[in-house]
């Protein structure tokens, strides 16, 4: 290691001084690294074993590296859903005493996929619009927290699937600025013109390389996420007026906030001299309702749409099993003893990887479903995790590291099955307003057969 390297990290991993930082990263060995799916960048990147986990290794200018690492830092502080930065090396030369440039260094994010890889093998048209409102939320998260990110596009973001959808991480932060008293609205605007313009461009360089169906129209599909952003952007920050006698449109627009994953802390209402109308404006919003509520009831750390999917379950359970009076706290206690550990446990420790826990209980539920459907009958939670072993995980590919061979790194190497998109069948409509009675008469559509209000 050259003695004049430097490393600014919180905390250092020892493993970090082993890696061969006198080598230009595009000639590391082939031993060090880590065969992940890698996404376009203007940069070499690349994926490293380190002390059984895995980092990113980005070589940038120094003061670039230590500018993204403070606002990463930041980012993750504000609970941003982002790549945690791990550290930046600098002062790094070569054997012969040129010097290289410095290393950004972030963690690997399980089971994420750049876009190219959920696109190497065909996939569902409509697997691009999922992506678009994924990639519309996260925006609207950042902008909401005076975030301005100036180089929008789907290279630069991470997706993890999200119970059959997909959620979203910032992954390059080098064109950010962090504004703390709120970010203009022409720096907004300008977001979004950006974002238009990328996710055109590289949903045209997918159709060039035959990974997306010619019939999609890319120019519709990058239309999109201004259309979704200003929506969710009016309904998180837009005042609205009403008449004094419709104060349910509070409650209204609170449960429509809350059904796209915002929690609202903070509510400004005011009235006309008369007293006769009033205007609600959300003050403070943020993002993971339904994470925050499990993570409270379970301890789990899941996602948004996964929670959703997960609270959903319990209040079945709790139904089911007349704890409608008991407190939430026990009966998520016993739910996680009885249903979602069970369940868990039962797939085989070697296939456990291929998806996160909560994935594979939200595949298990969907699965249930489809049994139930094809039987005309009811199918035991142990049934359906015995046939989804048996016949649907071990399609996946091992989403948490997808190792191939050290020589096969490249996104071709990915496999992703085709079943992407949630069912779409009427009979998901509104089953979340099903009462007890209706659980009873068809247990199944009242769980895993949920349809989600919102989606």
């Amino acid at each position: 290691m050259p003695q004049s390297m430097k490393i600014a990290a919180v905390t250092i991993d020892p493993a970090l001084l082993d890696l061969p930082w006198e080598t230009p990263l595009d000639r590391w060995p082939t031993e060090v690294l880590a065969a992940l799916p890698r996404g376009l960048s203007r940069h070499v990147v690349r994926f490293v074993n380190l002390s059984e986990r895995v980092i990113a290794v980005k070589e940038i200018g120094e003061s670039v590296a230590h500018r993204e690492y403070t606002l990463l830092r930041d980012l993750v502080r504000l609970g941003a859903p982002c790549v945690q930065p791990t550290a930046v090396i600098s002062g790094r030369t070569d054997l012969r005493g040129s010097r290289l440039n410095s290393a950004l260094i972030t963690e690997h994010l399980s089971y994420s996929l750049p876009y190219r890889g959920l696109f190497s093998q065909y996939m569902r048209p409509e697997t691009a619009t999922r992506l678009i409102d994924a990639l519309t939320v996260l925006l609207v998260r950042l902008h909401l927290l005076g975030f301005y990110w100036g180089d929008v596009s789907l290279s630069n973001t991470l997706f993890r699937r999200d119970a059959g959808a997909f959620a979203a991480y910032l992954v390059d932060a080098e064109t950010g600025e962090l504004h703390p008293d709120g970010i203009t609205e022409g720096k907004r605007l300008y977001d979004i013109d950006i974002a238009r313009t990328n996710i055109i461009g590289e949903l045209m360089d997918l159709q060039a390389g035959a990974l997306l169906e010619p019939s999609v129209d890319t120019i519709a599909v990058g239309d999109r996420i201004v259309a979704r952003y200003s929506e969710l952007w009016d309904l998180l920050t837009a005042e609205e007026s009403f008449s004094s006698r419709e104060r349910w449109r509070v409650r209204n627009r609170i449960e429509r906030l809350n059904e796209m994953g915002y929690d609202v802390a903070e509510l400004t209402m005011t009235t006309d001299a008369g007293g006769t109308y009033m205007s609600i404006q959300p003050k403070v919003v943020d993002a993971g309702h339904y994470h925050r509520q499990v993570m409270r009831l379970t301890g789990l750390d899941v996602q948004e749409r996964q929670g959703q999917r997960m609270l959903n379950d319990l209040e079945a359970y709790r139904a089911i099993r007349g704890r409608k009076d008991d407190p939430i706290e026990l009966v998520a206690h016993a739910w996680l003893a009885d249903v979602f550990e069970p369940t868990i446990m039962a797939v085989p420790l070697e296939l456990r990887r291929k998806l996160e826990p909560a994935e594979i209980f939200h595949e298990i539920l969907e699965h249930r479903w489809y049994m139930s459907e094809q039987r005309q009958g009811d199918v035991s939670m142990e049934d359906a995790t015995a046939d989804y072993v048996a016949t649907v995980l071990p399609q996946h590919r091992d989403e948490r590291a997808f190792l191939a061979t050290p020589d096969t790194q490249e996104i071709e190497a990915v496999s992703i099955p085709e079943e992407e998109a949630e069912p779409q069948d009427a009979e998901f409509a509104a089953l979340d307003e099903q009462t007890l009675a209706d659980y009873e008469a068809n247990p199944f559509g009242f769980t895993a057969g949920m349809r989600f209000k919102g989606e």
